[in-house]
């Protein structure tokens, strides 16, 4: 393949928007919607994850703008998410607020890199109750990132969400407590309602309208989001050195992890509930690649495509790359246009925010399928939450797929048996002297002992025939173990005969050794009926050769039944 036959499907194209005459209404009306539902989120995902709200919106606009235009996905909306958040607050606490541009650029060098090599694929290979138990662990965290803001106290100084969040209430100051719950309360159940009364309200905007306005008529004593910026910063790289660039190799890493797992799971949600067409996985991680790059150099947080505003998106009819595109120039006018309405945000209001929307990341339908399904399932789910929670995302993703890849493997080894099977009929008198065996299912090292002993066990039999017709699994172990299989049986006088190698399986068997093990190169049978003739002939041509030597010999006929008896 060429140079630009590789990079061409990686790349933006006019082919992007080709429907944009036919659905920029749609888009423009989507792009706008998203943006109210965005704005909140972003300001909110800002302040939570230490690197403050105008982090978050700088990050909603470039990394906005990049990976609408870069990415695979015509719908995928990105940004600044509940996940990132959960994994930056720790480095912000460990390395300062300054190290956040630095991871957002290290982790988009990855990413970018990863997708040049096209291994998008790669999240295919992520089980259903790890993705979902990663996403209960995700929301638990982000609620209670949220409980010092929404009880007035500074937050505990553990990483441990959990832990920082029990000793945020040593802080709390009691007299002013009931300002910042009642903020939390009332943006909870505008957010709750807003959707009862027209499925289009955008709750979180007006809830944060609402208290907004009458916390600052009545002065209440609430803290505040803050002076914000009136427009962009000019982009730049960060301070980068040898030093800080080895600290921040394993953040970086696991940002760059997070941010393609999301991105491509949320992209495969768009693609399936939307009619806009499949998606590119490979470019979509160039493109968020280039989003956290770009966010980084202007001062943002690491991005990653956002399901939320993306199924927003799709609802709101936004079918082409426009509406995500207009959703980030929205949010570009508010920085240039309303930063000082913006700054006079309770941070309570966007704690209530993002704790309406971590209740709402958990589905009591799906956590039911998933615990209804089976009992490996359950555990996976269990597992990859709890280690979501109390360790870290992207350690609690590897242990759910090891776990899950556990449980399947021991199913794949289950599924594989031996079978005696009865000879074909006509019965002939040969047949007490012959033992088919039939092999399915796997035959790999998470099997092979266990039918290899069972076949080593046969006595009192001359010829065993091996099927191996419906054996659908074989690696190298299980090639092994049949070569022993054979080795065994024809050092103890049985001589074997194998039927029906498939041919995927042919080569293998070969380089293993299961074909020179036999005793000669015609053992080897394509049809049953050809080898249980061979089989029957030769269990006569022994019996003859037996006769024969008994007669030209009396004493070694005499002395054979006893040791025959003993064997």
């Amino acid at each position: 393949m060429s140079v630009s036959g590789y990079l061409r499907p990686l790349l933006p194209s006019l082919n992007d928007y080709r429907d944009i005459r036919r659905t920029w209404r749609g888009d423009l009306v989507a792009g706008i919607t998203v943006g109210i539902v965005a704005l909140p989120l972003a300001l909110a995902f800002g302040v939570s994850s230490g690197a403050g709200a105008e982090a978050g919106l700088i990050t909603a606009i470039v990394a906005g703008v990049i990976a609408a235009i870069f990415g695979g996905s015509n719908v995928q909306v990105s940004g600044p998410t509940g996940a990132m958040v959960v994994v930056l607050g720790p480095v912000v606490v460990a390395h300062g607020v300054g190290s956040v541009p630095v991871v957002s650029i290290m982790a988009g060098v990855v990413v970018l890199v990863v997708g040049a090599l096209k291994l998008g694929r790669l999240v295919s290979f992520i089980p259903w109750p790890v993705i979902e138990g990663f996403t209960l662990g995700i929301a638990v965290i982000i609620f209670l990132q949220q409980i010092p803001s929404a009880i007035g106290a500074r937050p505990g100084a553990s990483s441990n969400a959990f832990i920082a969040a029990v000793e945020s209430f040593h802080t709390i100051d009691i007299t002013a407590v009931v300002w910042p719950l009642l903020t939390v309360a009332v943006v909870a159940v505008i957010m709750l309602i807003a959707p009862r009364i027209h499925a289009q309200l955008p709750g979180s905007i007006i809830a944060i309208i609402v208290v907004s306005v009458i916390a600052t008529v009545a002065a209440l004593p609430v803290a505040r989001i803050g002076v914000l910026p009136n427009s962009l910063p000019s982009p730049a790289l960060p301070a980068l050195n040898a030093a800080t660039i080895t600290s921040l190799v394993g953040p970086a890493l696991t940002v760059a992890a997070l941010a393609a797992i999301e991105s491509l799971l949320s992209a495969r949600v768009a693609a399936s509930i939307s009619d806009t067409g499949t998606y590119n996985a490979d470019r979509e991680l160039i493109g968020q690649g280039l989003a956290s790059l770009g966010s980084g150099m202007f001062g943002g947080m690491p991005a990653t495509g956002a399901i939320a505003r993306t199924a927003v998106n799709i609802r709101s009819g936004g079918r082409t790359r426009v509406a995500a595109l207009v959703h980030a120039l929205l949010l570009l006018v508010v920085v240039y246009l309303a930063t000082g309405v913006v700054s006079q945000i309770p941070l309570a209001a966007l704690s209530g925010v993002l704790m309406v929307t971590a209740a709402r990341m958990v589905s009591l339908s799906t956590i039911r399928a998933v615990v209804g399904s089976t009992r490996s399932d359950t555990i996976v789910f269990v597992i990859t939450a709890i280690i979501t929670v109390s360790f870290d995302l992207i350690v609690a993703v590897g242990i759910g797929i090891a776990v899950a890849a556990f449980f399947a493997l021991r199913a794949l080894a289950k599924s594989g048996g031996v079978h005696r099977e009865e000879i074909p009929a006509p019965a002939q008198p040969e047949d007490d002297h012959i033992a088919i065996f039939r092999l399915d299912g796997a035959l790999f090292f998470g099997a092979a002992d266990r039918m290899l002993e069972r076949v080593t066990r046969i006595s009192s039999v001359s010829v065993v025939i091996i099927r191996l017709s419906q054996l659908q699994v074989l690696d190298a172990t299980g090639a092994r173990v049949i070569t022993d299989m054979i080795t065994d049986l024809e050092r103890r006088g049985i001589t074997v005969l194998i039927k029906g190698i498939q041919p995927e399986h042919l080569h293998l068997a070969t380089k293993v050794g299961v074909l020179s093990a036999l005793r000669h190169h015609n053992h080897l049978f394509t049809d049953l009926p050809a080898a249980v003739e061979h089989a029957r002939s030769h269990v006569k041509r022994e019996a003859m050769q037996k006769i024969t030597h008994a007669m030209t010999d009396p004493a070694d006929s005499d002395e054979r039944p006893a040791a025959e008896e003993g064997h």
